[in-house]
């Protein structure tokens, strides 16, 4: 007699979805659908709020919300305490995220604390964190760590809004699709390697999110609400990989490893995304994939492929590549458990044409 059948997985996702031009206009009627409660908390920043937040409050104050405003910074503990505290000062029954990633991510780990719904309202694309069940909360030492939170109940994309946000922000979450497809063949790796468990409708997903802006690159170009559109969809899909994975294998492998190393050895100098493309040139190339179509596709774009253009130097990436693996030794990656050698991380580096 076989075993009794008892495998269990649990899926968040976002119930609403609008993309495109004006869809802002449609929050009021959104958080209506969706029987929010009257007394709601903005969580942005002064420049977004400024750019986006103002506006939305003024709308739902219009219909009859009662709403309250947060100003926060970067996703660290400090911030996540403030959001929280503002939560109970006025007893908000939903949030609204409006801003870049750290914004969202805000709202995410307080979503987690207090059960509340809350609606990702990006201003930018920088990666594919605006609608994922995961927050980037940086530690008192300043390195961003991955943690579990709660996805957004619905996503309101408004290509009118993100299309004025510096294109460096959506060509830096362009970088951060493509990624993807490091990560995957990291996946493959370690499934057939360490017996990993495995999800293909999840890998399918990131999958599709990275072939799409890899097929749409030519026409992700500046100041055009058609390129914000080519990427919003597959930044939304990509996210979505991860909740359906019950975690950020999908998207993030050794590529993912070398960025967090340059956060931690060398700071403030590019961003996530952008470190994610150029790590996901090196890796593919240790992966035997074609590291190339992602090197000419970034180029296309307007991201970043070399240190230079990261604003490090020859000796960051390097040090960046030898510490990788050690970022995370619950992953298994083609770097392994011993990594890279110094010598063989600058012959990696240079024949990517990296340094």
């Amino acid at each position: 007699m076989s075993e009794q059948f008892s495998k269990v997985r649990s899926m968040n996702f976002p119930r609403c979805t609008l993309l495109g031009h004006g869809v802002v206009q449609q929050t009021a009627d959104v958080c209506r659908n969706l029987m929010f409660g009257h007394e709601g908390l903005i969580i942005s920043g002064g420049q977004t709020y400024e750019a986006a937040g103002k506006a939305v409050q003024d709308l739902m104050t219009d219909n009859g919300y009662l709403m309250s405003y947060v100003g926060v910074g970067n996703t660290d503990q400090e911030n996540i305490d403030k959001a929280l505290e503002a939560v109970k000062a006025h007893d908000a029954k939903f949030l609204l995220a409006i801003g870049g990633g750290s914004k969202i991510d805000i709202a995410k780990m307080v979503a987690r604390e207090t059960n509340l719904p809350f609606i990702s309202i990006p201003t930018s694309v920088a990666h594919d964190g605006i609608c994922s069940d995961r927050a980037s909360v940086k530690t008192k030492e300043g390195a961003p760590q991955t943690m579990q939170a709660l996805p957004p109940t619905a996503i309101i994309a408004d290509t009118e809004i993100v299309v004025k946000a510096p294109f460096r922000y959506l060509a830096s979450g362009c970088a951060d699709v493509l990624s993807n497809f490091s990560a995957l063949s990291d996946w493959d790796f370690a499934r057939k390697i360490k017996d990993e468990e495995f999800s293909s409708s999840a890998y399918a997903l990131s999958r599709y999110a990275a072939e799409s802006i890899l097929n749409n690159a030519p026409s992700i170009i500046p100041d055009t609400e058609e390129g914000v559109w080519h990427v919003l969809k597959p930044a939304i899909a990509s996210g979505t990989s991860m909740c359906i994975a019950g975690n950020s294998r999908p998207t993030s492998g050794s590529e993912h490893m070398f960025s967090h190393a340059l956060d931690l050895l060398h700071p403030g100098k590019a961003m996530h995304g952008e470190q994610c493309g150029v790590g996901t040139i090196m890796m593919m190339n240790l992966q035997g994939g074609n590291w190339k179509q992602i090197r000419d596709a970034l180029k296309t774009i307007g991201a970043p492929t070399t240190a230079a253009e990261l604003g490090i130097s020859e000796e960051d990436v390097v040090d960046a590549l030898v510490a990788a693996n050690k970022v995370r030794k619950d992953r298994y990656t083609i770097l392994g458990d011993n990594g890279l050698t110094r010598n063989a991380a600058r012959n990696l580096a240079r024949a990517t044409g990296v340094i």
